[in-house]
């Protein structure tokens, strides 16, 4: 037997709890909340709101407030200076170090001992699990896994606590027996300089056997394309004939698709993508076919849902899982094993199925254009992107849109900034059938581009090569877990990129 094949006779016991999911998706959700009421209930969190009388749902939710990161940050930064049982029992020693944008500010979200085995890494297995049970050829056993990730350090508040991308604390602490299916070197991976780390990897793994890739798409395309270029290579199957599958997150695979089947001309290639946050390991895509991913009911974590139109009042409405309907984006509210009491992720998701529950990643809460009315979410952009470049056959590398606010003399439009593979020879065609597309996406944003009564045709800046890579190098934010700000309702990176871009 080979290891893949006796690694999915390990996995079938959970294979069957994901299977549970469809009947008893209530009665998991109303356990998870139960033990983490139960566990955090002599932590100073729980003596605050009285965990102890706490015995139903409704209690929780009337008694605990909704809560930012910036309402929950004194009490992470006491945790981060040794502080034990404040908001999770015990002292909690990592942190997952998240900006989720490009700005200056960053957040560090506290992972429990608990949250890595019975959030992160399960999530990481059954990841695998899923993946073999789709693929009974697959041979990802008989090579080693390429994972691109972050680093780590100790914070500067305490030595013996550490902060880093949430890639950079599962390698750190993951069972070393695992390291004999991955590469590069621990050393490696945990750089912490980019382009160092780049041309070491590089150095280490061109003459490994690799069959499977772990990142996040943006940064692991530069990677592709530096082995390439070291190599003299077109095809990274010249590289790595086995490889085959990618199992991707942190955010849409959409734009990058095209590029990935250039690159990897294969057919048994295959793309898996997941939802592991700094916060948890929220879902997988679970069906090939299928582009939503199986939301995970029993990694330690309880679900609410805002209506996105609802995320700024006072006094949102609030739904538990079964509440919630399909076609409407929601703000997701989570209660995690490490600590976070009914926490705003920041992420937007879409309901595409409750039997099972299954969902699309639309966008952010704070990230989306809504200057006009017209309601565009990145959803609504990488779908429209993606397939204008099918029509056109064109790639695009990055982009970024904006507003442009209404004048005295002018109507209101979208700016589009984009860095293409090769630019369209016929960059007015490309405006009008992402125009199009767009309308036939989005009703809010076709009824304002109606006769251009409210938003002009949008207009398409073409952005030098690297504009995107070289900004972030400049704000020092290259690799890890760091991203381009796809849309924004303000024009406050479309001036800083604008000005790079000259």
């Amino acid at each position: 037997m080979s290891i893949d094949k006796f690694a999915l006779y390990l996995f079938n016991q959970r294979l069957k709890c994901l299977d549970s999911y469809d009947k008893n998706s209530e009665e998991i959700q109303t356990n998870q909340l139960k033990m983490l009421i139960k566990t955090a209930t002599n932590t100073e969190w729980g003596k605050l709101y009285d965990f102890s009388s706490i015995h139903t749902y409704e209690e929780f939710a009337q008694r605990l407030p909704i809560q930012s990161y910036e309402e929950v940050k004194t009490f992470v930064n006491r945790m981060m200076l040794g502080e034990q049982n404040v908001l999770w029992p015990g002292k909690i020693k990592w942190f997952a170090k998240s900006s989720g944008t490009t700005n200056d500010k960053s957040k560090f979200l506290p992972v429990s001992e608990q949250a890595l085995k019975e959030c992160h890494y399960r999530g990481g297995m059954d990841t695998v699990a899923t993946y073999l049970n789709n693929n009974l050829n697959s041979r990802i056993f008989s090579g080693k896994a390429l994972v691109l990730g972050g680093s780590s350090k100790p914070t500067i508040y305490n030595k013996h606590i550490k902060v880093g991308d949430l890639s950079a604390v599962l390698i750190e602490n993951i069972n070393p027996l695992v390291n004999m299916f991955r590469t590069p070197g621990k050393k490696i991976i945990l750089m912490d300089e980019w382009e160092a780390k780049l041309e070491a990897i590089c150095n280490d793994t061109i003459h490994e056997n690799v069959t499977n890739l772990s990142g996040v798409p943006s940064w692991f395309l530069v990677l592709i394309k530096k082995v390439l270029e070291k190599t003299g290579k077109q095809y990274l199957t010249e590289i790595w004939p086995n490889l085959e599958v990618f199992f991707h997150g942190g955010i849409s695979f959409a734009p990058y698709r095209e590029q990935y089947r250039t690159l990897i001309p294969s057919e048994k290639m295959h793309y898996m993508e997941t939802y592991n946050a700094s916060e948890g390991f929220f879902s997988l895509q679970d069906n090939w076919g299928d582009p939503s991913m199986l939301l995970l009911l029993d990694y330690g974590i309880f679900y609410e849902f805002i209506p996105l139109e609802e995320i700024d009042a006072e006094f949102p409405k609030v739904y538990r899982l079964q509440d919630v309907e399909t076609d409407r984006n929601y703000a997701m509210i989570i209660t995690t094993s490490s600590g976070l009491w009914r926490y705003k992720i920041g992420d937007t998701v879409r309901f595409t199925s409750k039997s099972p529950y299954k969902i699309l990643i639309t966008g952010r809460t704070k990230h989306f254009i809504n200057a006009f009315g017209e309601e565009l979410m990145v959803d609504n952009a990488e779908r429209a992107l993606e397939k204008t470049c099918e029509m056109l056959d064109v790639k695009v590398r990055e982009y970024t849109a904006a507003p442009v606010y209404m004048s005295s003399s002018s109507k209101g439009k979208h700016q589009w900034l984009i860095e293409f593979e090769q630019v369209p020879k016929n960059l007015e065609l490309f405006t009008k059938t992402l125009d199009d597309t767009l309308k036939s996406l989005n009703s809010d944003y076709e009824a304002k581009r109606y006769k251009n009564m409210t938003l002009e045709m949008p207009e398409i800046i073409v952005a030098r090569k690297n504009l995107f890579y070289d900004w972030l190098e400049q704000k020092g934010k290259l690799g890890g877990q760091h991203k381009i700000p796809r849309l924004c309702n303000t024009r406050e990176y479309m001036d800083q990129l604008e000005v790079f871009n000259q």
